[in-house]
């Protein structure tokens, strides 16, 4: 409905975008070139990746500093709910290679000269809201639970958690909400960004598309998610540095998913 209204308007004047059925097969195809993406350009691993750890490290730090440990926890997960934003020069980098065009770690500041810069500004700035929801939601189920009071330390906090009764309850509760921000997250923003980013389309439009992915793929979309929630979790192990590895890799691969998905 939304494509029909926009070719109606005349803001558009290219064909309703067709939706492809994708497989698991297609899922490891394209992690399989989102790995040959990132092992022919791994200098752009200095340039963008280290930033990701830098990033939750800093925002870990900041919350030690603030006596806000309960939400250390939803911030390191919930940076999986903006990692589309922050992959978006990643997304040029694989585009440009697919087209043959130089592939120079400077390239991925042309998304900053993009004619969809503003779709892609407007895709971010919802995920930012969706990840400050969530954030939220975590405090007001902590506050609902525990009260308003703050432990004294890490070790007290996880110990309160893992022991207690109300502790068993925030994990379950915590990670069914966790469960819904993510997927709120996978159906607007699956392939929205490069979608945005490749056609110059608008934000209805990038959006509803990446829901009619879901939609028409759900167990394939479903696992892709997993997939992604599994690797990232597995990078943030170790002081969050692997995912100086696996952000890019993932990365790269969303926009090799986005070509499958999008005829």
């Amino acid at each position: 409905m939304v494509d029909k209204a926009i070719e109606r308007s005349g803001t558009r004047t290219a064909p309703p975008l067709q939706v492809r059925r994708i497989s698991t097969a297609d899922l490891r195809e394209a992690l399989a070139r989102g790995m040959d993406d990132f092992k022919l350009m791994p200098s752009y691993l200095v340039m963008l990746s280290l930033i990701y750890p830098a990033v939750g490290l800093i925002a870990g730090w900041w919350s030690l500093g603030n006596d806000v440990t309960p939400l250390l926890f939803p911030l390191v997960a919930g940076f999986a709910l903006v990692g589309p934003l922050a992959a978006v020069g990643l997304y040029e980098l694989s585009r440009r290679r697919e087209a043959g065009l130089d592939t120079h770690w400077t390239h991925v500041f042309d998304v900053l000269r993009s004619p969809a810069i503003g779709t892609v500004a407007a895709l971010g700035g919802m995920l930012l809201l969706i990840f400050l929801g969530w954030l939220t939601a975590a405090m007001t189920l902590h506050e609902s639970l525990f009260g308003t009071p703050e432990p004294a330390s890490i070790l007290s906090f996880l110990t309160e958690v893992t022991t207690t009764s109300r502790g068993w309850m925030l994990i379950l509760l915590g990670n069914a909400i966790g469960f819904v921000f993510a997927v709120v997250t996978l159906a607007v923003s699956a392939i929205s960004f490069p979608l945005a980013l490749d056609r110059n389309v608008d934000f209805a439009t990038a959006v509803a598309t990446s829901v009619r992915v879901l939609r028409d793929n759900p167990r394939t979309m479903l696992l892709w998610g997993l997939i992604v929630a599994v690797t990232l979790a597995i990078g943030a192990i170790p002081f969050l540095i692997g995912l100086a590895v696996v952000m890019p890799v993932l990365g790269h691969a969303t926009w090799h998913l986005y070509r499958k998905a999008i005829a």
